[in-house]
């Protein structure tokens, strides 16, 4: 009897749209696949029709820049395993490459295409508009996985996730077989995680041979990094930018918190309609000034615009962030001044989020950046200096819809002489004692030898070995133990881990949960100065509620950074049982604040 031979649909047979549908439905890959081949009016990915919607954002999709090279991108992808992609501010690259690979992908039910951000807002946000351009359900086709949330599906044939995330994800899958193709994007950022999966997936890549890789960054040291994936093929996508005019200080700014507080106001008063994007480096900044603005122009009345005061930064509530996307209020009145849009962002409005409309940036030249002491064992979040390759994406920020302007806070001199090219390498300056638990789980024993981009130093990695050792993650002799297997499943510090796992045998599981999820959200930065007021503030809370509590032990408290805890879980245990409301924690922050201010006044006196 005599056998038909059937050819596969293989990656990137397909480039031109049209005929998706027809060759995924010749291989049979799903119902709603072949109903759109039957129908082209029937979306492939659910089978029902195409909505208005969809044709419409169709047609803006086709006049971004990676759109032109859409073709080309397929056809080096699919000659090649890795790819490296350079696309400027605005020109699609994270909402297009991975449609791109979808619809030129025969896609099976056990494959899907990962696209990892380094922020969960991106991951989130971005998830949300590919859904849309696509028309389908978010958390269905399309989806996230940030830390602590999986909004996927089953169904889901692309996911957009923190790099962080993926990295787990290769705990439990080595070779990260469910993906077909991976997209690393803004590499450019060089967070810890990203560096660590460059190294994991050169590794993949050699036993997958299947599997495709994409680099993707809008700044990025091509030749290092072409270098590093064995001469993978560079393909550059220009922007869809106007001319941006760069204004410099003449002497430094000794408050470059006012001074920008300053500009915005002056730009509000003097410059034409545009929105404004002011670069800070932290939440109580961003906060400050967002409290500053909207005060100093409600004290213009009716002579200049309404404004428009949006903060953004990586704690801020989802729904919050999306506020960003708002338009500018109306004008007050008949051809009246015209309202503004005011954005107060960290470096997340670098490049992880565009925002449509931004006429003028302020850039005050600094950024928070983490750093590790491995001698003292501390890590914090510091105020430094940006790098060039940041201060052009800032700059860049304004020039996406018309001719724009960037206000820099600090001289030429200091551009041209003070900042470094490229932003430092977070891997150089972190505490490494998470990454080398995460690297023994994934079966890496030789730390010394790993194909690390940018080799951290051996100190560093010796203080994360005894770090390890000290807490029972690892034995004598460097290997995982029993503890640490499950302390590696939390993506949590190491120490909050251990305290989560033993906490079983001190019946005291659920408060240690309560406990560990309050000091998770709390920053680098901010979690010493927090643990100092939530000292203070034990003894004026606790009798806020009828709580007994003398001063000798409030005195105590204070003393015993432990009992920074007991107060953590006495804030859950109020919040939950006596239903109080959010205002009453926003209450409690403001006096933790002003506490700390006070202290930290009585420690310069």
């Amino acid at each position: 009897m005599g056998t038909e031979r059937k050819r596969k649909v293989s990656l990137f047979d397909v480039v031109d749209e049209t005929s998706v549908s027809a060759k995924l439905g010749r291989a049979g890959i799903n119902g709603a696949a072949a109903a759109a081949a039957a129908n082209p009016s029937i979306n492939r990915w659910n089978g029902r029709p195409y909505s208005a919607r969809y044709l419409e954002i169709l047609e803006k999709r086709r006049t971004l820049p990676v759109w032109q090279q859409k073709d080309e991108f397929l056809r080096v992808l699919r000659d090649n395993q890795t790819l490296i992609l350079v696309g400027e501010t605005g020109s699609g690259k994270t909402t297009q490459i991975p449609q791109f690979v979808l619809e030129a992908d025969g896609l099976s039910n056990r494959s899907m295409v990962a696209c990892t951000q380094p922020r969960r807002v991106a991951a989130m946000s971005v998830s949300r508009r590919v859904a849309e351009e696509m028309d389908v359900t978010i958390g269905e086709e399309v989806g996230y996985s940030i830390r602590f949330e999986d909004c996927s599906s089953h169904k889901t044939v692309l996911k957009y996730l923190t790099d962080g995330m993926l990295l787990r994800e290769a705990m439990a899958d080595p070779l990260l077989e469910r993906y077909k193709v991976i997209v690393l994007d803004e590499a450019h950022e060089r967070t810890l995680a990203t560096d660590v999966l460059f190294g994991l997936l050169k590794e993949v890549l050699k036993n997958r041979p299947d599997l495709k890789l994409v680099v993707m960054s809008a700044t990025l040291e091509a030749e290092k990094f072409q270098g590093y994936f064995s001469g993978a093929p560079l393909m550059k996508v220009p922007g869809r930018l106007h001319p941006v005019e760069i204004f410099y200080t003449q002497e430094p700014e000794r408050d470059y918190l006012e001074a920008a507080i300053r500009t915005v106001v002056q730009i509000h008063m003097c410059e034409p309609a545009g929105d404004i994007l002011v670069f800070l480096t932290g939440e109580e900044e961003i906060e400050d000034a967002c409290r500053k603005i909207n005060k100093e122009v409600n004290n213009m009345g009716d002579q200049v615009g309404p404004v428009k005061v949006v903060p953004l930064y990586s704690t801020l509530p989802p729904a919050m962030q999306q506020k960003i996307f708002d338009p500018a209020p109306p004008p007050l009145k008949e051809e009246g001044p015209a309202g503004r849009k005011i954005v107060v962002s960290t470096n997340i409005a670098e490049t992880s989020l565009t925002i449509d409309g931004i006429v003028y940036v302020i850039d005050p030249g600094f950024s928070k950046q983490k750093v590790y002491n491995p001698r003292i064992r501390v890590e914090s979040l510091l105020v430094s200096p940006i790098s060039k390759a940041s201060a052009h994406q800032r700059a860049g920020r304004a020039g996406r819809t018309q001719p724009g302007k960037c206000f820099r806070l600090y001289t030429e001199k200091s551009f041209n002489g003070d900042l470094q090219p490229q932003t430092y390498p977070e891997i150089l300056r972190s505490n490494l004692a998470n990454t080398v638990l995460t690297l023994k789980k994934l079966g890496i024993d030789d730390l010394v030898h790993f194909d690390f981009m940018d080799p951290p130093a051996p100190e560093t990695l010796m203080r994360a070995l005894e770090v390890l050792n000290y807490l029972g993650a690892l034995d004598d002799e460097g290997n995982l133990t029993s503890l640490g297997e499950m302390m590696s499943e939390f993506p949590l510090d190491p120490q909050m881990s251990k305290m989560l796992v033993i906490s079983p045998r001190y019946n005291c599981s659920n408060e240690i949960l309560s406990i560990s999820a309050m000091l998770s959200g709390m920053s680098t930065s901010n979690s010493s100065l927090q643990i100092a007021s939530l000292q203070l503030h034990y003894h004026v809370v606790m009798h806020m509620h009828g709580f007994a509590c003398t001063s000798q032990v409030a005195m105590v408290l204070a003393c015993r950074l432990v009992h920074v805890f007991y107060f953590l879980l006495f804030v859950y245990f109020v919040y939950c049982h006596q239903q109080l409301s959010r205002t009453w924690l926003v209450e409690l922050l403001i006096k933790m604040i002003i506490q700390f201010r006070l202290m930290q006044i009585v420690a310069v006196c």
